[in-house]
């Protein structure tokens, strides 16, 4: 894909995720009569226009994904009518190229250091992953806890591979309607960073071909930052597990992050060693 190419698409992008972003947004929300024609449940594109204090026209092009000019603060005005959080304003920025693009995914290569911290933090599940949840590294305790999650050979070693295409994820993961599409949603923010990137186009085309539901969580434009989180597992050997997860940035790697499972109760810690393997 040519420069170009990838402008091009930035800006699709970019559009596509404001015209999700107003449709969520009511006109009763921001002290709009909704009027007795209107057929948009969300706003229109004027009405973003004169609630930020930008043109009609410019707004129309921006949505159109055109190369025009978008200042710091007139992007500001209209992520504050938006409604948008921290996340999605870097999300809008990254979009809009007002920062600047990450490295190569190339340079992600797990340091030593942090292998060892991952054995280090055995018998806690722990393991590395990408903006994509791509698995780099785990401890024995991540292996041991998920060795018995597939009905059919793991070939792709990805987190949310692992949920959407596995028939057994819902079973397994018992809060999986709110996981998975955070996790999607994640990985939208972090494409903000990758559009264009022949690997990242080539596994969401992929993705998309295998799971419908991924096609419609990818639809919806959301865009997340981590967060500590519960994840509630039933295991086939341990039953009922509750996990607090928990995410470290690998400073040495921009983008890699260390996630760590900790028992969330009594109970879950002391089911913890029946979750190995049979010696």
């Amino acid at each position: 894909m040519t420069q170009t190419q990838v402008h091009t698409s930035r800006r699709e992008e970019l559009g596509q995720f404001l015209k999700a972003c107003r449709a969520r947004i009511g006109p009763a929300e921001v002290g709009l009569a909704p009027g007795p024609r209107r057929r948009l449940s969300g706003l229109r594109r004027e009405e973003v226009a004169l609630l930020a204090g930008v043109g009609v026209t410019w707004y129309t092009w921006l949505e159109q994904g055109r190369p025009i000019n978008a200042s710091a603060q007139v992007l500001d005005a209209v992520a504050r009518t938006l409604r948008m959080d921290h996340i999605e304003r870097e999300h809008l920025y990254r979009l809009a190229e007002l920062t600047p693009s990450r490295l190569p995914s190339s340079a992600e290569v797990v340091p030593d250091a942090v292998r060892e911290v991952l054995r280090a933090l055995d018998p806690l599940p722990a393991t590395v992953v990408n903006g994509r949840f791509d698995v780099l590294a785990s401890n024995s305790a991540q292996e041991e806890l998920f060795w018995e999650w597939h009905s059919m050979p793991c070939l792709h070693k990805n987190l949310l591979w692992c949920c959407v295409t596995e028939p057994n994820a819902r079973r397994f993961l018992l809060n999986y309607d709110e996981e998975v599409p955070h996790m999607v949603a994640r990985m939208r923010a972090e494409y903000g960073r990758h559009v264009g990137d022949p690997s990242w186009e080539e596994d969401i085309r992929r993705l998309s071909a295998l799971s419908p539901e991924f096609v419609d969580l990818w639809a919806r434009q959301e865009v997340a930052e981590p967060r500590a989180r519960l994840r509630r597992l039933h295991h086939p050997r341990a039953g009922r597990m509750n996990f607090r997860l928990t995410e470290l940035a690998v400073s040495e790697v921009p983008g890699l992050r260390i996630q760590v499972s900790t028992p969330d109760d009594a109970a879950t810690w002391a089911l913890l060693p029946s979750t190995r393997r049979p010696s």
